[in-house]
C-alpha cells in the first residue's frame, strides 16, 4: 500500500517544516533595514534564535517573523541600556554619572566621523594643537588658571601630575587624606605605582603646618592635598588652610598639588563646603585636578589646571600619550563649557517646591503615595549634603521588573517600598516613565 503523503498543515505534518528559512527571513524589508543598523551576525543570531524557539515548540511556525522583528526592533548596537535615574543621585557612579547635555551629545555626534581634532583645514598641515577648543573653553570658565590639560579620567591626572614631578622623589601627603576611591583602588596605590615615595604626616584626624614643614625637604617632589570627596572627619580635627599651605611652599619652592576630586570650577552656594578650582588656585595650589564627569557635568575625563610651566612639563612627559583623552571627550567636554546648564547642575538647583508640584502630580498619575526624600549629589561630591525633595511611593514588587524593562527604571527600595524621584528625570521622559510603570505592574500581577 502506497504511503500519503502528509497534506501541509494537516494532523501529518511536521510543524517544523513550515519554520521560515534563513534566506527568506533575512530578505524581509524589515530585517534588512535591520542589518544596516544593527550588523550582519547580530541579525543573524536573532534569526537563529527565533528559529530555535519554533523548533523547541516555544512559538507556532507563523510567530517566528512577528517575533524576530520585536526583537530586531529592541535591539541596540550596544549592550548598554539607556536607564531613568529615578534615585535622586545626581552623580550616580553605576549609571554612569553625568548625563550629558543636548549640546554634548549633538557634539559628540559631529565629532563621530572624521574631525580636524589634529588637523589644520587652512594649511592643510597636522596641527600640533590636539585639544585646543577645550583647554581655551576650560580657561575661560576658570580665568586664574595659566594653562589646562585634559586627560582619560581624575586617577590618570593623578598619576600624570605625580609621575612628572616626584618619580623617584616623595610625596608629602596627610594621613587624613589618604583616601580609597572606586572600585577598591586606594589613592596611596596609584602614587606609589608611578615611583613615587609617600611621606607621611600627620594623623588621621589632626594635620598641623609644622608637619608639612618638617617633612618637606630635598627630596621632596611635591607636596599634594587631597578634598576627601565621600566622607566627613568631624569632632577633634584640624586641617591646614591651603593658603597657609600655599605660603610654605612657595618658600620652599615646592609644588602644590590640590585634588579637588569633584569638579567644580567655581564656587555652588549650594555646595559651600565643596573646593572649586577657582578659589583653589587664587588660594595658592600650583596645580589643581578635577574630574568632567562629576559635579562638572561631562564626559569622563581629568582636567588638570595651573602654571603655564607644570601643564607644559606634564603634557611633554611620556606617559601624558597613554592618557591621551580622545576626540569624543574632546568635543563633549568643550560643549559642556560652552553650552547651556548641564543636566547636573540643573538637577542640583532644582527648586524644592517646583519639583515637589511636579511629583505630586506623577503620584496621582501613577496612584502612588507623596513622600519627602532627600537627594544626594553622588559620585565622590557633596558628603552629606542632603538635598530637600519629594518622591513616588509605590510597592517594592515593582522594583526588579522596572529594571529589566524598557525604558529601565532604577528608584531607591526603602522598608519594601520603591521611592521614585524625578529630580534627575527630564520632564519629557516622564511620559516613558509612567508607561513603564504600568508595563511593571502588568508584569508583577498574578496570573
Amino acid at each position: 500500500m502506497q504511503q500519503q503523503t502528509p497534506v501541509p498543515g494537516g494532523p501529518g505534518e511536521d510543524p517544523r517544516r513550515r519554520i521560515p528559512r534563513t534566506d527568506a527571513l533575512l530578505a524581509e524589508p524589515a530585517v534588512a533595514a535591520a542589518r544596516q543598523r544593527l550588523g550582519e551576525q547580530a541579525v543573524t543570531d536573532l534569526v537563529r534564535a527565533a528559529q530555535e524557539r519554533a523548533r523547541a515548540g516555544e512559538i507556532a511556525p507563523e510567530q517566528v517573523l512577528p517575533g524576530l522583528e520585536q526583537a530586531l526592533a529592541a535591539a541596540r548596537p550596544s549592550s548598554l541600556r539607556p536607564v531613568l535615574n529615578a534615585t535622586g543621585v545626581l552623580v550616580h557612579t553605576n549609571l554612569g554619572r553625568a548625563p550629558l547635555s543636548p549640546a554634548a551629545r549633538e557634539a559628540l555626534a559631529d565629532a563621530a566621523g572624521y574631525t580636524d581634532v589634529e588637523f589644520d583645514l587652512g594649511s592643510g598641515l597636522r596641527s600640533r594643537d590636539r585639544g585646543a577648543g577645550a583647554r581655551q573653553a576650560l580657561l575661560a570658565a576658570c580665568p586664574g588658571a595659566e594653562d589646562a590639560l585634559v586627560v582619560t579620567n581624575g586617577a590618570a591626572a593623578l598619576v600624570l601630575a605625580t609621575t612628572a614631578l616626584a618619580a623617584g622623589w616623595e610625596v608629602v601627603i596627610s594621613r587624613g587624606e589618604m583616601i580609597e576611591i572606586g572600585a577598591g583602588f586606594r589613592l596611596t596605590e596609584l602614587i606609589t605605582s608611578t615611583g613615587a615615595r609617600l611621606s607621611e604626616i600627620g594623623t588621621t584626624n589632626r594635620t598641623h603646618l609644622p608637619d608639612y614643614d618638617h617633612a618637606i625637604g630635598e627630596d621632596t617632589g611635591c607636596v599634594l592635598r587631597v578634598h576627601p570627596s565621600n566622607y566627613r572627619i568631624t569632632g577633634f580635627t584640624s586641617t591646614v588652610p591651603l593658603p597657609e599651605l600655599a605660603g610654605l611652599c612657595h618658600d620652599r619652592e615646592v609644588p602644590l598639588i590640590a585634588d579637588l576630586g569633584s569638579g567644580l570650577l567655581a564656587p555652588e552656594p549650594l555646595l559651600p563646603e565643596e573646593p572649586d578650582a577657582a578659589t583653589a588656585l587664587a588660594e595658592g595650589a600650583d596645580l589643581v585636578i578635577m574630574s568632567g564627569d562629576k559635579l562638572l557635568g561631562g564626559p569622563q575625563a581629568g582636567i588638570l589646571l595651573g602654571r603655564k610651566d607644570l601643564i607644559a612639563r606634564l603634557r611633554r612627559h611620556p606617559l601624558a600619550r597613554a592618557v591621551r583623552v580622545d576626540k569624543l571627550s574632546l568635543a563633549a567636554l568643550e560643549a559642556t563649557l560652552r553650552g547651556p546648564l548641564p543636566p547636573v547642575r540643573a538637577a542640583l538647583r532644582t527648586d524644592p517646591d517646583a519639583l515637589r508640584t511636579r511629583t505630586a502630580a506623577l503620584a496621582t498619575r501613577l496612584d502612588g503615595e507623596l513622600v519627602p526624600h532627600e537627594g544626594r549629589v553622588g559620585g565622590g561630591g557633596g558628603a552629606e549634603v542632603p538635598l530637600p525633595g519629594w518622591a513616588v511611593a509605590l510597592p517594592g514588587a515593582l522594583a526588579a521588573p522596572l529594571r529589566t524593562g524598557d525604558p529601565a527604571v532604577v528608584g531607591t527600595l526603602r522598608e519594601e517600598r520603591l521611592l521614585l524621584d524625578v529630580r534627575c528625570v527630564p520632564a519629557e521622559q516622564e511620559d516613558g516613565l509612567v508607561a513603564a510603570v504600568q508595563r511593571a505592574r502588568d508584569a508583577a500581577a498574578p496570573a
